[in-house]
């Protein structure tokens, strides 16, 4: 992933709307990229601080966007075991279909 198209990609980072695996290419360019992260963060703050104060609601965004990039992880390490777990279904269905064919050829 580019810069400009991790640029394009945070208004949907900050609604939640990135599937995993662009997920986990945003968080990764992310990490590698000072400048990007510092985008996102004004994006951030600009967005939800702007929505904070229409609703006159109290916020911490610092906070807010740590609880982003928690359910970021959070997500990218669930669909890394279910991806894991689903390899493993499929190593095991084969071994046992090779099984039952070498059994009736028996």
């Amino acid at each position: 992933m580019d810069c400009k198209e991790f640029e394009r990609l945070i208004p949907d980072f900050i609604e939640r709307k990135l599937d995993f695996l662009t997920l986990e290419k945003f968080r990764a360019h992310m990490d590698r990229c000072d400048n990007c992260q510092e985008e996102l963060v004004i994006q951030f703050l600009v967005s939800e601080a702007m929505q904070r104060l229409e609703e006159g609601d109290a916020f911490d965004l610092q906070g807010e966007l740590d609880q982003r990039f928690w359910e970021a992880e959070r997500k990218i390490r669930f669909h890394k075991i279910f991806l894991r777990a689903g390899l493993g279904l499929e190593v095991l269905a084969a071994l046992a279909v090779a099984a039952v064919v070498a059994w009736i050829l028996v």
